[in-house]
């Protein structure tokens, strides 16, 4: 019994960790409830890990050994059961066994590829190299609640997009890194430098706006795209798409991105509800 009550504290932290990055998730989580649908909580968790293995660490090589622990665990899991408490809830649902090996691992050798990209030459190229990792991310979670044959091509522009707008809000603390959140061809258009990325000006505003445009363009356009969204991904489209349309209309575009909006408000039971009502639709 304890070793049990020691393996829910150990799981419930992985998801708190997930929580703590996409805190109106919790409001989901009364449309799928996790004592049901345990697996379906912990491939989000999941991929918060892998997230922040690819992103979150800096240095590079205790970043790849982290990936490459995960690539083994994924790989041998289907026959072992899993080491990583996540890995065993995932893995004692059958769902886990009929998804393929290979879209299990993809996200993995996806983000150890992108380890060394740098900055982007424009928004496009800055798009396309993100989507590697978070297609085969938003592949997965397709695969997962609506089986193999369900288009991810919607799910991965939207976990790209909301890739993309959390990195612009990082801005000012990641000014420094070799892959910087805005493209090379917007500071060269608005003459900005990575000193001048972390003090607010109108160059750095117009900037910033002007990525936010290429966001919801892009948005919009997903709008088109085949393919359901999960629960999850739907609230985190919406959450995103709405904070980049008010950030865009304001004198500071960053500091109402660093800001947020709130996520525990009726809008946001009402979005997890609408999202809720269209997974359970897909299903029957």
């Amino acid at each position: 019994m304890i070793e049990l009550v020691e393996q829910g504290a150990v799981l419930q932290g992985f998801i708190d960790k997930w929580l703590a990055v996409q805190p109106q998730q919790r409001v989901a989580l009364a449309f799928v409830d996790g004592r049901r649908y345990p697996g379906h909580v912990a491939l989000a968790a999941l991929e918060q890990e892998l997230l922040g293995a690819a992103y979150g660490i800096r240095e590079p090589q205790v970043a790849v050994a982290k990936l490459n622990w995960w690539a083994e665990e994924l790989a041998g899991a289907a026959a072992s059961g899993g080491r990583h408490p996540l890995t065993q809830v995932l893995f004692d649902d059958e769902r886990a066994h009929a998804i393929a090996s290979d879209l299990w691992l993809a996200p993995v050798l996806a983000a150890m590829a992108q380890l060394e990209q740098g900055s982007a030459a424009d928004f496009a190229v800055q798009f396309d190299a993100a989507m590697p990792l978070h297609g085969a991310l938003a592949a997965l979670e397709t695969a997962w609640w609506y089986g193999s044959a369900a288009s991810p091509a919607r799910a991965a522009r939207v976990a790209t997009l909301n890739h993309l707008l959390y990195a612009l809000l990082r801005l000012e603390q990641d000014a420094e890194r070799d892959r910087l959140p805005l493209p090379m061809a917007r500071l060269a258009r608005h003459g900005l430098s990575r000193t001048q990325l972390r003090a607010p000006s109108e160059a750095r505003q117009q900037a910033v706006k002007a990525q936010l445009d290429d966001l919801l363009a892009s948005w919009r356009g997903s709008a088109t795209l085949a393919g359901p969204l999960s629960v999850f991904r739907a609230l985190e489209s919406r959450h995103g798409s709405k904070l980049a349309q008010r950030a865009a209309r304001t004198d500071d575009a960053l500091a109402t991105l660093q800001a947020g909006q709130p996520h525990a408000g009726l809008a946001t039971a009402l979005q997890a509800w609408h999202a809720a009502r269209a997974w359970q639709r897909q299903l029957s």
